[in-house]
């Protein structure tokens, strides 16, 4: 009697783990293949060999699920593509009525004129000069947000930092900011496209100076992390969480596209960097690393 309960008992073990190997067999061809159709634009749907009806039916709405996936993400893509045509589009469109106005703008310098009409053309002018502004910092979103290749080299992080700080040197006199810099002494080798680069550090000193309060901090350590802040007492942590996002604008202010950020957040990206947002003690921290 004895024997042939241990008898039965081996075999519902034997079963037991049978199942369970079975099942966890499943739920691995699950896991695998959701991965791999997350990664790539396929119809293919997940099959497993378990025919447990369980498992089969959790096949089933994960691959309804994916259907609806590939669908939405389909969907964005197209919108995605349209708005970054339509950016590319305009910006182009707008440039040549904008240089043919600046063309007559000169040329009306130069004719005898009131004191009122000279002020009215210099508002023109400043005008212009905006829309310009706001024109190319599209076109340069939609080269940025474009698939076209970067040209990666092997350069000094810190000397282009360097670089990009001396170039807002004039601006910074004017607001009368004196910039505290800490920068290691040693190079920071990385293989990066250096336009990029000089363009994500260029938008995000432009971006402090716009919100500073009068001053500046840029602190770089030796493993190529950079760390900029600046005290924004009219920013909060809402208006800093929405910083990346294109088109966002902090007010009112015609002068910015809200796309300095967003460029600056997808080029960082695209190099395989990192770049981060935080406002604390009334200090705007953006930090960036490669």
């Amino acid at each position: 009697m004895v024997y042939s309960l241990v008898g039965i008992l081996v075999v519902i073990i034997i079963m037991l783990s049978i199942k369970i190997y079975l099942m966890e067999k499943s739920v691995r061809e699950i896991m695998e293949a959701f991965a791999d159709r997350l990664k790539t634009d396929t119809n293919i749907l997940i099959d497993i060999s378990s025919r447990d009806k369980n498992m089969r039916e959790l096949a089933d709405r994960i691959n309804t699920e994916l259907r609806l996936l590939r669908k939405e993400r389909r969907c964005y893509q197209q919108g995605d593509q349209e708005l970054k045509d339509f950016v590319t589009n305009i910006s182009h469109d707008l440039r040549t009525p904008l240089t043919a106005i600046c063309g007559y703008l000169n040329l009306l310098k130069h004719e005898e004129k009131s004191a009122a009409v000279d002020e009215y053309l210099a508002q023109v002018q400043n005008r212009v000069d905006v829309m310009i502004s706001l024109t190319e910092e599209m076109f340069r979103y939609s080269i940025a947000a474009s698939s076209y290749e970067l040209k990666r080299e092997r350069i000094n992080v810190v000397s282009v930092l360097g670089e990009s700080l001396l170039s807002f040197y004039g601006m910074m006199q004017e607001k009368g900011i004196q910039p505290v810099i800490a920068m290691p002494e040693e190079p920071v080798w990385r293989m990066l496209d250096v336009s990029a680069l000089n363009r994500i550090f260029s938008n995000i000193i432009s971006n402090a100076l716009k919100h500073s309060d009068g001053d500046l901090f840029v602190d770089m350590k030796e493993n190529g992390t950079i760390t900029f802040s600046n005290t924004a007492q009219t920013l909060n942590s809402v208006i800093v969480g929405r910083l990346f996002e294109r088109f966002y604008t902090v007010g009112t202010n015609y002068y910015s596209t809200g796309l300095g950020l967003s460029i600056a957040k997808l080029l960082t990206e695209r190099m395989g960097g990192q770049i981060s947002a935080e406002y604390k003690g009334e200090m705007l921290y953006i930090t960036v690393q490669f």
